[in-house]
């Protein structure tokens, strides 16, 4: 397999959709309830009750993934959240705001671009992050009210891919810049954050040319690039004092290892151990694929950090 995901050999292509198809083959699930955290359609959040019954069940904050672009909503993860839910944890699957054709592409640079226009623009600044920052901090409540079963205060942050960004970075709210709106004066109350196959470090997404250029589009033209990446990007906003697991397919031709291991490589600059599982033979959609082994060992990390 070629060191790129942009030219993967036909083998890595061939497993890749293989694995694909085998993720989203799941029906949706229906959560147990929904609530609102917004007034905007997709500000909304789905509960899914712990399929033993028990009480005071730690809640796992679920960001699902797909490069911040609209097509891909909370319902590719519904499997995973219910398979959570069967191995005893409370699931809170939230839905943000993405990116659609609604949005206005930058044409100064290609990687501001969709390739080909074939897919719609990764993202909204600001609204992904408005979201995803109104969805953490409703949490506790809307738990209480709608998921009696959950602990909040046993919170873990999950996500995969994109939805992995946004849990690394929803977990260093305390240290963005001063005077970001998001900033929050003291960490997060969280037991901890596990990252699949994150979008973790913008500077190697980027080079590696990641989705189709999303972190590029997501940041928008390049004159606000390196600002909003100040805002935006887990592989500087460290260290963060919460306890943090990657878990990280070695054949992941879609967000490649480099990307994972640069943000580790990064904390442990910053002072801080990042824990890194990489799982052998398996890609990018395993990980949320309860038909899969890795799925087990993303729930095995979950738990390590909850209980």
């Amino acid at each position: 397999m070629s060191d790129s995901p942009g030219f993967p050999d036909s083998a890595a292509r061939d497993r890749d959709e293989a694995e694909s198809a085998s993720a989203f083959a799941h029906p949706p699930v229906a959560p147990d309830a929904t609530a609102a955290y917004g007034d905007h359609p997709d500000q909304v959040v789905d509960f899914y009750a712990p399929r033993d019954g028990r009480t005071a069940a730690p809640l796992v904050v679920l960001l699902h993934g797909g490069a911040w672009r609209a097509p891909y909503d909370r319902a590719h993860a519904s499997p995973l959240a219910d398979f959570l839910a069967r191995r005893g944890f409370a699931v809170a699957n939230v839905e943000y705001r993405r990116g659609g054709d609604d949005i206005p592409q930058q044409r100064d640079g290609a990687e501001n671009t969709r390739p080909g226009g074939a897919d719609p623009v990764a993202g909204r600044w600001p609204e992904t992050f408005d979201d995803v920052a109104a969805a953490l901090d409703a949490m506790p409540v809307l738990a209480a009210r709608e998921l009696p079963g959950a602990d909040v205060r046993r919170i873990v942050v999950a996500g995969h891919s994109a939805g992995g960004h946004l849990a690394l970075w929803a977990a260093a709210r305390h240290v963005l810049p001063e005077g970001s709106p998001w900033r929050l004066p003291a960490p997060p109350p969280l037991r901890g954050v596990v990252a699949l196959a994150p979008i973790a470090d913008f500077a190697t997404a980027v080079g590696l040319g990641v989705c189709g250029g999303a972190v590029g589009q997501l940041l928008g033209a390049k004159v606000d690039f390196e600002e909003r990446a100040a805002h935006a990007d887990p592989g500087v906003l460290l260290p963060t004092g919460i306890a943090t697991a990657i878990v990280q397919g070695v054949d992941d031709i879609v967000v490649p290892k480099a990307v994972a291991e640069a943000y580790v490589d990064a904390a442990a600059r910053s002072g801080e151990t990042v824990g890194l599982t990489l799982l052998g033979g398996v890609g990018h959609f395993p990980l949320i694929d309860p038909a899969a082994d890795a799925c087990a060992v993303v729930a095995e990390e979950i738990t390590q950090l909850a209980w």
